[in-house]
């Protein structure tokens, strides 16, 4: 009788029916891949693996000769003009060890002559306190760089404005066959619940010569009394000789011909490209981009990257130099770098025309199923985007204006318009757009440019 028994239960249980899918809004427009590219300066990249739980060598470098692991070892040297990006997140291993992280960047000098190096930007924040992850609304004035949410957003926000905290000097310099140290700061977890925390760094340099650098996590050492210290030079130094690489290891990547479940993977190693210029105009040749006819729009790539290309068959992200086996094959996300757009709009029809320039988060798609941009109706939970954004033009009554903008967009977020314009008829005028793609954000987002029906346009904050 149990096999008759089971089949009636089974056929009497209800059937819960799947939920509906979120609804959608498709914006019907043009999405182009964004003019000009990155340039060629290389970026020292340390966020593999994102949570260290065992202390050894981040990202290394330095020649492997010499060296107990040379595995961990990549052999690139820096010299001129170059980045150092690392954004790392520690937890205590067992709830019982709360032993500080401390986070060295080591810069070392191969040669037989001092080598200066210039801090020209610099910033660098831990989760806690200074920077907590807090609900900010999706639009927000910036002016004094106060707004953030996350080590990256007001890292980057600092960056952004040509800021060199005060942890950091304006130079250093290192001695022939010797080492400095770029960052040696902690990571603390006690007192906080749950005992995690996380640091995001970045700095711009120029050197006088080569340079190696390393990314390295150390526990802190103790003193005599069972204290907490700094770790020194000499036992940094001594960390890179014998280290090995720090763990866990995050999931390796899958390789970029493997089309199905992909997996991107954390970076470490050097990525080229710290900056991205573009001028978005009609043809490549043009002076202007002429705006689209009222109640259309055109948007841009930002950040796009395989299987997020959205049509436009452009991938941004960076290329590495070199890397781990384990990690990233490219810099997917460019964490840190800087986007320079520049649009000169031109309004080439009889009558006035009010356009929006908007930094938008659609759906993520390789190609644009519904032959537009897909967003959703509600909000979702994740948040995608999280940082500053600078916005230069001239008003409407001719005077120059800059804003900066901290926003916060969650996946498939239209997002609201960071400037609004009130072109006259043959008008030509430049907008400007500069951010640092903030650590924490997951690509793609567009940069969006619309020109509004007269009916749909309302006031707009700043103007």
């Amino acid at each position: 009788m149990l096999p008759i028994l089971l089949s009636f239960t089974l056929a009497q249980t209800p059937q819960t029916p799947p939920p509906p899918p979120p609804a959608e809004v498709v914006q019907p427009h043009q999405v182009r891949p964004l003019p000009g590219g990155l340039d060629r300066v290389p970026v020292f990249n340390s966020n593999s693996p994102e949570k260290v739980l065992t202390e050894g060598i981040l990202l290394s470098t330095l020649p492997p000769q010499g060296k107990k692991h040379p595995q961990a070892h990549l052999n690139f040297a820096f010299r001129d003009r170059f980045d150092v990006f690392s954004h790392h997140v520690a937890q205590a291993p067992t709830p019982e060890d709360l032993r500080t992280l401390y986070h060295g960047i080591l810069l070392h000098n191969p040669g037989s002559t001092p080598v200066r190096v210039n801090i020209l930007q610099a910033a660098s924040y831990l989760s806690q306190p200074d920077a907590p992850f807090i609900d900010l609304p999706s639009f927000a004035i910036n002016m004094l760089g106060n707004v953030y949410a996350g080590p990256g957003s007001r890292a980057m926000s600092d960056i952004l404005r040509g800021r060199r905290q005060d942890t950091f000097p304006a130079e250093i310099t290192i001695p022939p066959g010797g080492s400095q140290m770029l960052l040696n700061a902690p990571i603390p977890v006690r007192e906080l619940t749950p005992p995690l925390n996380g640091r995001s760094t970045y700095a711009r340099l120029r050197s006088t010569g080569v340079v190696h650098v390393a990314s390295l996590a150390m526990f802190a050492p103790t003193n005599g009394d069972g204290s907490e210290r700094p770790p020194t030079l000499e036992e940094w130094q001594n960390l890179l000789e014998n280290g090995n690489l720090a763990g866990p290891r995050d999931k390796a990547p899958t390789p970029p011909e493997q089309q199905t479940s992909r997996i991107y993977g954390r970076v470490a190693g050097v990525a080229q490209g710290s900056s991205w210029r573009a001028r978005i105009t009609d043809t490549p040749r043009s002076n202007f981009l002429t705006i689209p006819e009222p109640g259309q729009a055109v948007s841009y790539g930002i950040s796009t990257l395989p299987g997020g290309m959205l049509g436009t068959n452009q991938s941004q992200s960076a290329p590495m130099l070199v890397r781990y086996p384990d990690t990233a094959y490219f810099a997917h996300g460019n964490y840190g770098i800087q986007y320079r757009i520049r649009i000169p709009l031109y309004n080439n029809t009889s009558s006035n025309q009010t356009v929006n320039i908007a930094l938008q988060t659609p759906i993520k798609e390789d190609t644009l199923s519904k032959q537009g941009l897909r967003f959703f109706a509600e909000l979702a939970r994740p948040t995608f985007f999280r940082g500053t954004v600078l916005v230069r033009y001239r008003d409407d009554a001719g005077r120059p204006a800059a804003r900066y903008i901290h926003l916060v967009q969650r996946r498939g977020q239209p997002g609201e318009a960071l400037a609004q314009l009130n072109l006259k008829p043959q008008e030509n005028r430049l907008v400007e757009v500069d951010f640092l793609y903030p650590p924490d954000a997951t690509p793609p987002q567009v940069l969006t440019v619309q020109t509004l029906q007269p009916e749909n346009i309302a006031p707009f904050p700043g103007n």
